[in-house]
């Protein structure tokens, strides 16, 4: 599925024109930082707005987020989820952590040339975050046994609702390892088609009481 045949208001209507302009914009940025700095693959280049731009909105099916919330990304990377869900809700405050500075630069220049005022970016190690956030949200790259101790204590608040994973494949066993935690799973394939998304979920995680 290239860019050209996904439309962003085919799934969530509630964009505006504006919105719609600064997702392409952004995705252009990205495509022209690539050239100098591996923000995603050079292959997906064609890409960029079904497997980083929309896979990073979805959180939005299943949690929308107001004026009154906190987010933060926990190594978002090159910006995924955090900055296009900061795009949709521009209300919203966005803390973007990565421990790794290389790419947290791009963030910061697209972040700054999209004009969004809403996102903050920080370069530490997560568990060295001292906050109280409403919500995490994070793309996967590691076990939940291996996660969810480094966020644990942003988590450990009464004002806490959920940590928003973004996972694929069969969590079963994965869920078995972390008992104290809660869990329900949201397929990503129920809004959006395409063999990409086929075992993508978003993964609502809290603190069991």
């Amino acid at each position: 599925m290239k860019n050209t045949e996904i439309a962003y208001q085919q799934f969530f209507s509630n964009l505006s024109v504006e919105q719609i302009e600064m997702l392409k914009h952004a995705e252009k940025l990205y495509i022209d930082w690539n050239h100098k700095i591996n923000v995603i693959s050079r292959k997906e280049h064609h890409l960029i707005r079904e497997r980083h731009f929309l896979h990073s909105l979805l959180i939005s099916k299943v949690q929308t987020f107001s004026a009154s919330d906190f987010v933060i990304d926990v190594g978002t990377g090159g910006g995924f989820p955090g900055l296009p869900l900061a795009i949709m809700f521009p209300d919203t405050s966005f803390l973007l952590v990565d421990s790794i500075q290389k790419k947290l630069k791009v963030v910061q220049d697209i972040a700054h040339q999209l004009g969004l005022e809403n996102i903050l970016i920080k370069c530490e190690r997560i568990e060295n975050i001292e906050a109280r956030p409403t919500y995490l949200v994070s793309r996967a790259v590691k076990r939940l046994s291996v996660f969810l101790p480094w966020v644990d204590k942003l988590m450990n608040h009464k004002n806490f609702q959920a940590l928003l994973y973004l996972k694929g494949g069969d969590l079963s066993e994965e869920k078995q390892e972390v008992n104290a935690y809660s869990f329900k799973e949201f397929p990503l394939n129920t809004f959006c088609s395409g063999p990409f998304f086929e075992t993508k979920k978003v993964l609502s995680v809290r603190k069991q009481k």
